[in-house]
């Protein structure tokens, strides 16, 4: 199989690319080492460990730039384009709005316009379980009301949804949104929840904790979402939307705790308020990607943060 990867080179992407060498995928990635989150060593880092497991094609490119995805498109034959490229973070969103729009939504638009052209028409897209927004209905499920995103990033991830939907009715073609579920794990951007409170707690430093630690998130270890992705890859028929989370809801309080038992050191916090953006739970039912993909999670949080552990002592 022939397929392009849009933002092989961070932390999703690299995971993905590398089950794909297992494989024996001919793959080309495109990354253009844009990030306000982490430094470009990182994705360097990333790229490297992925070249352990076989040879890929890279190219530093923008996913706007209609000549150089053109080029790709007709340098390796497509047949799937799994594209995990975007700004991420819901925070740096609410003042980027028009940067996150402009590289989430418009570069979608170029990869389902340009593979169109090139006769590429079956698209693997990551989306966010952000777009549920404030929804108080538990647990989210793929046919919930998603009209009221909280967030510039939400919002623009529901904008490439929508463009996804409107590109299949008008054109055809088999195009799969995954709403990834929190994902952490090895490699995970260092901004993000645990891999912050790890470094913090073994520093011994304080934990800004904003709430009261009530808040919840269904966190999905990185080898359980390769995994969906892969099933999603295998299994594209027309427009279609999947969850992909973790299957279980962990209080904020509660995955501090896990972590400092995990390193072995007490947690410091400072509680402090709620931030703009933030959601107060997000809880995925998994009917539909269980019952239409096959997908089953299989790591638990306290499993999951003792492999990211050991691979942060070695980082």
């Amino acid at each position: 199989m022939n397929v392009l990867l849009t933002g092989g080179a961070g932390f999703i992407g690299s995971a993905c690319l590398v089950e794909m060498l297992k494989r024996d995928w001919h793959v080309a990635v495109i990354d253009n080492f844009e990030s306000t989150l982490y430094e470009r060593e990182r994705k360097e880092s990333n790229l490297e460990w992925a070249r352990s497991h076989g040879e890929f094609a890279f190219y530093e490119d923008d996913i706007r730039d209609r000549e150089a995805v053109r080029r790709i498109y007709a340098d390796h034959n497509i047949d799937v384009v799994l594209h995990l490229a975007a700004v991420a973070g819901v925070r740096p969103s609410i003042e980027l709005a028009p940067h996150y729009f402009d590289i989430n939504v418009t570069g979608t638009s170029v990869l389902l316009e340009e593979g169109r052209a090139a006769g590429v028409s079956k698209f693997a897209l990551a989306s966010s379980s952000s777009v549920y927004g404030g929804n108080t209905k538990v647990p989210f499920a793929e046919h919930d009301p998603v009209e009221e995103p909280v967030s510039p990033y939400a919002a623009s991830k529901l904008a490439l949804e929508i463009l996804a939907r409107t590109h299949v009715h008008l054109h055809g073609g088999d195009v799969t949104c995954l709403r990834f579920f929190t994902v952490y794990g090895p490699r995970q951007r260092p901004e993000m929840a645990i891999h912050k409170f790890m470094r913090i707690i073994d520093n011994e430093e304080t934990i800004p904790m904003y709430g009261d630690g009530s808040t919840g998130r269904d966190y999905t270890f990185i080898d359980d979402i390769v995994q969906g992705v892969m099933l999603s890859i295998e299994n594209l028929d027309g427009y279609n939307v999947y969850n992909l989370g973790g299957d279980k809801v962990v209080l904020l309080r509660e995955l501090i705790q896990t972590i400092s038992d995990v390193v072995g050191k007490p947690a410091n916090i400072e509680q402090l308020p709620m931030q703009p953006g933030d959601v107060p739970l997000t809880n995925a039912d998994l009917t539909k990607s269980r019952s239409e993909l096959g997908y089953a999670p299989e790591t638990s949080i306290r499993g999951g943060v003792e492999k990211m552990w050991e691979w942060f002592q070695k980082a």
